[in-house]
């Protein structure tokens, strides 16, 4: 089959935090994209707030660079396995990926999911062992457990075969060796160059466009981001657009752009083997074909791995709803899901019970939390409940989802880390120490455990704990499992938080509020170390007497209260709780704010276990 021999397609993937932007930060300054005056950001590749302010990459993008008379189309893509819908997205627009592991920790959980991805997809792969100036780099034993993951995952003996090179993105130096000879980036680009083949494209096939991801433009509005399989695609001809629902329409193509370096530039046309970003057809999706008219041929739609939790997001119905957000009603919401559908194929929305709440399945609590953070940072007040696994029935039997869960604690925090994932059910399946202090644990664990985990788990370790997982496949369901031991402190009315009040209550519960914070009837305002909830007046006044007490107000010390992120709220909150989420505050409620309702729904549960 023929190629471009000029083009290269690569996807940089790796595990959370091992350097794939700054690599792309790296290659970019290298290869001139940048003036030599020009002040550049770090992490240049991660545009959204959230991404910034995370430190990790949420959407794949992808970046063009010229080394030569060589064009090298570069997609970042996201570490985190929740994000799994846009590695796989991106794998399909590419020939070769750049395999990328940290030279003192390295493969972790997330680099077992995408290197699976990309031997299933048969790609090329060039492994890019990155950090090697770290003081702990052991850069021999990484190469041996990458060697080893390859085996584990029943790589082919060609797919085994692969390059190394050596990196320290940060400096911008690449090597062959480890002793790092080099003082640049031409050893990389060489490596890539000569090991990732180029596009090939039959020529006797009509022309064959995949939309692999979508963006929008002000101007031009819904953009496909496309790969060229076969063919020619030129601007403002007619294609045949091949849906996802089987059927086909004439369209016409618009305006053509191609990446170079991070701009956008116009072209006449595409040929076989480019990324694209096309406009003109404004309601095409991921995954469809763009086609010869006289001969259309679809391409398969990309498939991704299924949801594995959900939560529901509905309108804020809060006696307080409306203070901060312009975004309030159900029929905005229902039309920003709809949005986060049409680019998001990983995740599903469907309806219940209520015309005002939407189900939203995804790949786990990180996916959900973004998408709730991003819906919150445009004006929507929503209320979003606790995220609860999928359920899957295999052989009549319930089956639920499995994760694999690798720790990494300090040797003082062992036993508190693993008394915490034995009352979660977790199996121990083994633990290695490095002798620098640090003890690697690995476990199977259900998603249904990980829920709230993260937070605990920093807490035990004192912060010092990292954690990471990946999902793993459905097994049946192991059982019950008690994960928080403790009752909520509910406001009983609307007001005003007090000191006085605050003062009567930090000695028996931890506080979540300030005095001054506007509360409501059924609102979360501290957790009770017992196991039931306790509903409190925390708007208490100090009766005022005749008898004066000098500055006896002045002296009272107030403990500071517990402020919880988005995260950490949705991990914390009970199945009868909820989070009211707006523009300015993250607040904790009860789903039935009533206090008599309450009651009555826990007494009838307890009936029918009594009687079940």
């Amino acid at each position: 089959m023929p190629t471009k021999s000029n083009l290269r397609n690569i996807a940089v993937i790796a595990h959370v935090d091992h350097g794939k932007t700054t690599l792309i930060d790296a290659l970019l300054k290298t290869s001139g994209v940048f003036r030599s005056n020009e002040e550049v950001a770090d992490r240049v590749m991660d545009s959204m707030d959230l991404e910034r302010e995370k430190g990790i990459t949420i959407l794949a993008k992808n970046t063009a660079i010229k080394y030569g008379d060589v064009k090298i189309n570069i997609v970042d893509t996201p570490g985190h396995a929740d994000f799994g819908g846009e590695v796989e997205r991106a794998l399909t627009m590419v020939d070769g990926v750049l395999l990328l592991v940290d030279a003192a920790e390295g493969p972790r959980p997330q680099t077992r999911f995408v290197l699976r991805k990309a031997l299933q997809a048969n790609l090329s792969i060039v492994l890019v062992i990155n950090k090697i100036d770290r003081p702990d780099a052991r850069i021999k034993e990484v190469i041996d457990e990458v060697y080893e993951l390859f085996l584990d995952l029943d790589a082919s003996e060609d797919q085994i075969n692969f390059p190394i090179i050596y990196t320290d993105a940060r400096a911008g130096i690449a090597a062959l060796t480890p002793d790092m000879d080099g003082n640049d980036l031409i050893p990389f680009f060489e490596t890539v160059i000569e090991n990732v083949p180029p596009p090939s494209y039959d020529s006797e096939m009509p022309l064959q466009v995949h939309v692999t991801n979508l963006d929008a433009s002000p101007y031009l509005g819904r953009l496909a981001v496309c790969r060229v399989i076969n063919g020619v695609l030129k601007q403002n001809s007619s294609v045949a657009w091949c849906k996802t629902d089987g059927s086909i329409e004439q369209a016409k193509v618009g305006t053509i752009t191609l990446t170079e370096g991070l701009s956008q530039v116009e072209a006449a046309e595409a040929e076989a083997g480019e990324i694209a970003y096309i406009s003109g057809i404004p309601e095409v999706t991921i995954g469809e074909t763009l086609t010869s008219v006289e001969d259309p041929q679809p391409l398969p739609i990309i498939s991704v791995d299924e949801p594995t939790l959900s939560m529901s997001i509905g309108v804020n119905t809060s006696p307080v709803a409306g203070a901060h957000g312009t975004k309030l009603t159900a029929r905005q919401i229902k039309a920003r899901l709809d949005q986060e559908l049409i680019g998001n194929v990983s995740i599903r929305v469907l309806p219940t019970e209520r015309s005002d709440m939407w189900e939203v399945q995804g790949r786990g609590e990180l996916q959900l939390a973004v998408l709730v953070e991003t819906m919150r940072r445009e004006g929507f007040e929503l209320t979003v409940s606790k995220p609860s696994v999928l359920i899957k029935e295999i052989d009549g039997k319930p089956h639920e989802p499995i994760e694999d869960l690798t720790i990494e604690v300090p040797e003082e925090h062992v036993g508190a880390a693993t008394q915490l994932l034995g009352e979660r059910r977790a199996q121990m399946l083994e633990m290695k120490n490095s002798g620098t202090g640090w003890v690697k644990l690995d476990y199977t664990v259900t998603s249904r455990a990980l829920i709230g985990l993260r937070t605990e788990f920093l807490t035990e370790t004192r912060g010092t704990g990292i954690l990471s997982h990946v999902f793993r496949g459905w097994e049946p369901w192991v059982g019950e499992i008690r994960m928080r031991q403790s009752g909520s402190v509910v406001a009983d009315r609307l007001g005003s938080v007090t000191g006085h009040a605050i003062t009567n209550l930090q000695e028996r519960a931890t506080l979540f509020v300030s005095p001054n914070d506007e509360v409501y009837a059924g609102m979360i305002v501290g957790e009770n170390p017992r196991a039931e909830d306790m509903d409190v007046n925390i708007c208490k006044e100090k009766k005022q007497t005749n008898v004066r007490a000098a500055a006896s107000d002045d002296t009272i010390r107030l403990t500071p209260p517990r402020k919880m992120s988005l995260e950490q709220a949705l991990e914390y909150i009970a199945s009868d709780e909820c989070v009211e989420v707006t523009p300015k505050i993250v607040r904790l409620r009860k789903t039935t704010l009533d206090a008599g309702e309450r009651a009555r729904n826990l007494k009838k549960i307890k009936q029918a276990q009594e009687e079940a």
